[in-house]
């Protein structure tokens, strides 16, 4: 194994390997806190694999170049060539035989989004992007991480892909939320060939139940809660240690790291929801998303939308009752959320004469790298900020 893979990345400074290389695979999975550049290299060792070993492909060759195939510089004709470095043409294609040889019998890069640089870590999948966030930060240099889901997607509606159903086979440990917050992918996850440890997270803790569709069900979105979060840091931390029992010092001060930052962040909410006027600290959003939030600091949920999941359609006279509401308590402004198209909340804002805040909420998903909300704990601040500033809170 260990000579196979060093010829798959041997075979990446020649300029065959480069031609037809493919990016695809970054536009199927979202790698959490990797870099683009580890994607390139897992894809080249792959596509590289998997063709440039062909005879054919060498056959086209002319006799000249063929002798400089495996020197450590590239093709280029500009670039001196070290004696040494350079193989003969005959010796060329009896190493060529053993590579073939090689090949044949499983000369393939490894799969998903593991490089030859994380073999022998444990390979952690998390299904939404808060999840991975929070594992990756726990779990740090010492496992190998694979996010589902992309910034921005809504876990209600998500539509799994292939590449979601090997990286599941694939896993030592799954991360997901649970309490029904992703459906597809946990019927997938569940799925026959899946034998990874499981960590429900988001049901370590006690959920608030809520009516849908004329039963109570658990509300999913307790990352609302700091403290709630806190939960789930300690959840991941603990499965990570079982996981991996030798690196459990570095997952204990990760995890103790984030949990002091949730803290702090926990008592600054708190004291800036009370800077809002109190007969204004109403909230409405697109969706039920946000009850642990105003549950745990102080203010009231006059109304939403549409339910706890997504995949509901507000019906014309739900658009009038909200607007209604609105009117009768003298909410300030309403909220749109970034997973969800703001055209309908938009229209709510217009019938009952309100402002619709200028910043979205994050509600299910963090933001894209770059953006205020892009980690569990800057969305949380984030969206303190949007509720206060427009609510008529005191600057933040």
């Amino acid at each position: 194994m260990k000579i196979r893979k060093y010829l798959c990345q041997i075979n990446l400074t020649n300029s065959l390997g480069r031609e037809g290389l493919t990016r695809n695979r970054e536009q199927e999975i979202y790698l959490s806190g990797k870099y683009t550049q580890d994607l390139d290299t897992q894809t080249r060792n792959r596509v590289y694999c998997s063709n440039s070993l062909s005879r054919n492909s060498l056959d086209k060759l002319s006799t000249e170049t063929r002798n400089r195939v495996y020197c450590s510089n590239s093709l280029s004709q500009n670039s001196p060539h070290k004696p040494g470095f350079c193989i003969s043409a005959q010796n060329m294609w009896s190493a060529l035989g053993i590579l073939l040889a090689l090949w044949m019998s499983g000369c393939t890069a490894p799969s998903s989004n593991i490089s030859a640089e994380s073999e022998g870590k444990p390979l952690v999948v998390s299904t939404s992007t808060i999840i991975a966030d929070m594992a990756e930060k726990i779990g740090g240099d010492e496992i190998e991480h694979q996010g589902i889901m992309e910034p921005g997607a809504d876990p209600h509606i998500y539509e799994p892909v292939p590449a979601d159903s090997v990286a599941f086979e694939e896993a030592d440990l799954i991360v997901y939320n649970g309490y029904n917050l992703e459906p597809a992918l946990i019927k997938l996850m569940n799925a026959a060939g899946v034998k990874a440890q499981k960590l429900a997270v988001a049901e370590k803790v006690t959920a608030l139940q809520n009516p849908e569709q004329g039963e109570l069900v658990p509300d999913p979105h307790v990352w609302g809660d700091a403290e709630n979060g806190i939960v789930m840091v300690n959840a991941i931390r603990d499965a990570l240690v079982e996981l991996s029992p030798e690196d459990k010092e570095v997952f204990m001060e990760n995890a103790a790291r984030l949990v002091e930052e949730l803290q702090q962040v926990d008592i600054w909410i708190n004291k800036q929801i009370a800077t809002i006027p109190e007969s204004q600290r109403r909230l409405v959003t697109t969706h039920d998303a946000f009850e642990y939030y105003v549950k745990a600091y102080g203010l009231e949920m006059t109304g939403t939308l549409i339910g706890m999941t997504t995949e509901e359609q507000p019906s014309a006279q739900t658009v009038k009752n909200l607007a209604e509401e609105i009117k009768k308590t003298g909410v300030p402004a309403i909220f749109a959320e970034t997973t969800i198209n703001p055209k309908l909340i938009t229209t709510v804002a217009e019938e009952a004469g309100v402002k619709l805040a200028a910043r979205e909420l994050y509600s299910d998903s963090i933001g894209a790298p770059g953006s205020e909300g892009d980690s569990y704990v800057k969305m949380l601040i984030s969206n303190t900020q949007a509720i206060v500033e427009a609510l008529g809170g005191a600057n933040y």
